[in-house]
């Protein structure tokens, strides 16, 4: 689903504790403790995560619709 509206992007990500922002763009992490073996691994805070970067383009953030509720 494209989002178009920095308010309904801010909106998705305040409701979703697995988003966070990293400057413009949106993170998404689960926990999994298999991540260290991933390309898409990341350790955060002491526990590996599966991690998706959606970044802005000049249309918007392009996010999965399960993400968006």
């Amino acid at each position: 689903m494209l989002i178009k509206s920095l308010e309904k992007m801010e909106e998705i990500v305040k409701n979703d504790k697995s988003l966070s922002w990293r400057g413009w763009d949106v993170v998404h992490r689960i926990p999994n403790p298999t991540a260290w073996s991933k390309p898409d691994g990341a350790f955060v805070k002491g526990r590996w995560y599966i991690q998706k970067t959606f970044e802005l383009s000049t249309e918007g953030w392009e996010i999965p619709n399960k993400l968006v509720r």
